[in-house]
This record gives C-alpha cells, structure tokens and sequence, in this order.
C-alpha cells in the first residue's frame, strides 16, 4: 500500500469520513491506497468502522438514511462519487458475511442476476458462457453443472458462498469487497473460500473485513489496522505483524483487546 506509484493502485482513499448520525463517525479521515491484484484485509475490534470503510468503496453505505460523506474514493484516478450507482457496483462487487443466493432463483438464475436487476439483456449464449465462466472460476462447475436450474439454497454453505462470489464476478468487476466472507462457515469450507480468493487476485483486486487475524496473516498481501473508526496503520501484512509500529496494533495483535 505504501512506497507504490499511482498506477500500481486501483483505489485511493483521501481523507473519508463518514457519520451515521451528526457528530458521531463511524470512519474518521482514512487515507490509504490499495494496490492492484492484491488482497488487502481490514482488521480491527467490533465497532472500529472497518464494514463502513469497506461498504463506502461501492458506495453501500448510502443505503442508510442521512449518511454524511465527507473526503473521496478514487478509483482508477476518478472519483466513485461522480459515477453512476450502476457503473460503480459494476466495477467494485461485494460478497457479505453470510451466503445469500437469492432464494427463489436457480443457481443459473442468480449468476446472471445483475444484469436481469439492471435490466441488460444478453443473449442465452451470452448468458450460458458468463454463468459457465462465473462458475468455472470459483470452482463450482464441476459440483453443478447438472444442477443448473435447481434453487441455489439446496446448496451447502459453503457453495453458497461460492455462488455469491460468482454473482459478483460475473459481471468481470476490477474490485472485489468481501466482508468476513467466511465467518459463517465450517474450517473446510473456509479454508476453499481462502484458496479460492488467492486464485481471484490474478484477475481481480480484494478487500476483505475480517476479525480472524490467523486469516489475514494466511492470505491478505496488505493490511489495514482501524480502531475507534480511524485507520491507525496499514502496510505490508508481513511487516505489520512482525514488527507494528503503534502499540494499538500490537495490543490487537497480541490479543490484549478485540
């Protein structure tokens, strides 16, 4: 995140904060940047205002009433707040904590999704390679192919999440925000999600919030640090956790509070 040039990073933040109501805010003047094909993973104890950060870069956070934004999100050099909704969650996708296919679609059906919600019609050709495609790339091919035009919750857990990261990479985003993404699975399902990521950062760039800092260790290149709804280190995840330079990080780190 640091010490790289601009084009080396896709998104850039300046100085966000964003309040939820007058006075109290969940994220407070952040900067830092994020580099291309990278995996960077936001920590930080309940409340710090790592979900705001993370929701903020696809512009999820507005959802909520009366949202004050304050500073700017770049992404490729331009500003997220001067795009479209639709051609922001185009290009940065988001993948929650718990699976959630939509329940009354096939698994066909909700790999194609965005494009039926945003009404872009494509033909079946179109649709039947980007499902395939979609599918292929999260490994779940192979486990569904026979199963295409079934509901997607007959699927376990962890292919339901899967499912989920199809959805949002069909539509070929550079982006990919993640928020704890496997704090709802089982260790063999997680530890697939965590292969599975360290295969997407050829194609695409990862943001993942976790709470689980053995995960973060395992899988993130960089990292970011957030305590009390500001960003108190970030850099290199190797680095940061062998040798952090604020006693905050270290105190999370070392289990002394989170």
């Amino acid at each position: 995140m640091n010490n790289t040039t601009q084009s080396d990073n896709v998104l850039e933040i300046r100085d966000l904060s964003i309040a939820y109501e007058p006075g109290k805010y969940a994220v407070n003047g952040v900067s830092a940047s994020v580099r291309r094909n990278s995996i960077t993973a936001i920590m930080g104890p309940s409340g710090c205002g790592k979900s705001t950060l993370l929701r903020a870069m696809n512009r999820m956070h507005e959802l909520y009433p009366n949202i004050l934004t304050k500073g700017d999100i770049l992404l490729d050099g331009q500003s997220i707040f001067s795009m479209s909704v639709i051609e922001l969650r185009r290009k940065v996708g988001m993948v929650f904590q718990r699976p959630n296919p939509f329940p009354n679609m096939t698994i066909y059906e909700n790999v194609v999704a965005g494009f039926s919600l945003n009404d872009i019609r494509l033909k079946k050709s179109q649709r039947d390679e980007i499902v395939e495609n979609a599918l292929r790339n999260v490994t779940l091919w192979d486990e569904v192919k026979e199963s295409l035009y079934r509901k997607g919750t007959f699927l376990s857990g962890g292919q339901q999440q899967r499912l989920c990261v199809a959805r949002a990479i069909a539509f070929n985003p550079e982006v990919l925000l993640l928020d704890e993404p496997t704090s709802a699975l089982d260790p063999i399902a997680t530890s697939k999600i965590e292969d599975l990521l360290g295969e997407l950062k050829k194609k695409y760039t990862l943001v993942l919030v976790t709470h689980n800092m053995s995960q973060a260790a395992r899988i993130s290149d960089d990292s970011m640090f957030m305590y009390l709804g500001e960003l108190v280190e970030s850099g290199r995840t190797g680095t940061l956790f062998t040798t952090p330079k604020d006693p905050r990080t270290e105190a999370y780190l070392t289990g002394k509070f989170g």
